[in-house]
């Protein structure tokens, strides 16, 4: 059984980090352990719970600035942040059923170290674009700090968004300095249903281009299997494609009859109003709108929103979702089959990455689960994992290097 390793200060971390270094040891980074499926398979000698560095920090809801552990659950953040009406506006995903498991919605340390980013994200940025600074050791075994309490504190910066996204192998974080927002007071949704795929794609570039600040364009396709548990959706076998308008009522109410006005001729519309309209959107940002079955397989592609038709059209998934406005789109299959991996990376190669999140162990053990970098942009990554970890002590081979 692979020992674990429990640091409760960040001296111990870095005295845990710093044995590794020089005992050749590997370390699992995790805090709750949701996530751990992502990515490629981690092989190490002990695992590294961060679970100790959990709590908040500093919290000025005035300054729109907060401060916290890294192993922080979701779900007291979330519960905080609502009893100021205040939101993280990347909507970190709940990665649980995408797993093929339930809700497990982990840390925000978790969170922001996979770049968890939800249907906001075409709107608000991604998580990088909120993390304004943290505290980690390196893999090197060096304590660091980047960033800063407020936007215009750049310095070091870029530093926070490298580590944001890095799946844990350049640095285990203690702390995050996050920017947050105040939360909409009315959250509608408007409903087209019937769409084809292309006019579909159309239609939500279109609409993210209008001046109706829409926060969420998302497409479920036709028969998508878990439609049938949304009783809020009123055709369940059609297409459906929403539209989501955030802010004050005033303000909501008016933007939504301008997108209407725009729709005229459209087969047939519905509105979400608030409490379905945000239950719709934790649909869509967890992936629960599509099947989680024994022996299936599901796809993350991000690609520029104009390729979203071509791509769902060379894979033929049996089911599919897409997301900001277009540029990310989950494929989910029924059952593996030998050649979907090379369409699925085949479909992507004018632009766009494709990541494998979910499938049988014989397909995962195959095929590489991100997409494989050219060369110029590997060898990069190999650069900034040598300067951070350059003995491979943080979670060796999660991401491939």
């Amino acid at each position: 059984m692979t020992e674990t390793l429990q640091p409760q200060t960040p001296d111990q971390l870095l005295e845990v980090i710093a044995w590794a270094n020089a005992e050749n040891a590997t370390l699992n980074v995790r805090g709750f352990g949701t996530k751990l499926g992502l990515g490629e398979a981690v092989e190490a000698s002990h695992m590294l719970d961060m679970s100790t560095f959990s709590g908040i920090v500093n919290y000025e809801p005035e300054e729109l600035v907060l401060t916290l552990g890294s192993a922080t659950p979701m779900a007291e953040l979330e519960n905080l942040l609502a009893e100021n009406r205040q939101m993280l506006a990347f909507e970190p995903q709940d990665w649980g059923w995408a797993l093929g498991r339930e809700s497990a919605s982990g840390t925000i340390g978790g969170a922001m170290m996979v770049s968890s980013n939800g249907p906001r994200r075409f709107k608000a940025g991604a998580a990088r674009d909120h993390l304004l600074g943290l505290k980690a050791v390196s893999g090197r075994g060096e304590a660091f700090a980047a960033g800063g309490r407020v936007v215009k504190n750049v310095t070091g910066y870029d530093l926070s968004k490298l580590m944001a996204g890095s799946y844990g192998t350049l640095a285990a974080a203690t702390e995050l300095t996050l920017k947050v927002l105040p939360a909409p007071e009315k959250t509608y949704t408007l409903l087209v249903y019937g769409l084809d795929v292309e006019p579909a794609m159309a239609l939500m570039r279109a609409l993210a281009n209008t001046p109706y600040d829409v926060s969420g364009l998302a497409y479920v396709a036709a028969h998508t299997a878990s439609l049938s548990s949304v009783s809020y959706v009123r055709d369940r076998q059609m297409s459906v494609l929403g539209a989501r308008i955030e802010g004050l009522q005033i303000s909501v109410h008016h933007r939504l009859q301008a997108l209407k006005e725009m729709l005229t001729g459209a087969q047939e519309i519905d509105e979400l109003r608030t409490h379905n309209s945000v239950a719709f959107w934790q649909e869509v940002r967890d992936i629960k709108l599509l099947p989680n079955l024994a022996g299936d397989v599901l796809w993350r592609v991000s690609a520029p929103p104009s390729a979203a038709a071509s791509i769902v059209a060379q894979c033929q998934p049996d089911h599919w979702v897409a997301d900001w406005a277009g540029g990310l789109i989950w494929l989910h299959y029924d059952r593996a089959d030998a050649g979907q991996a090379e369409v699925v990376r085949t479909s992507v190669q004018a632009g766009g990455q494709a990541m494998l999140v979910r499938a049988p162990d014989d397909l995962r053990n195959a095929i590489p689960v991100f997409q494989p970098l050219p060369q110029g942009l590997a060898t990069l990554n190999r650069r900034v994992k040598e300067n951070y970890d350059p003995n491979g002590v943080l979670n060796p081979g999660r991401m491939g290097v």
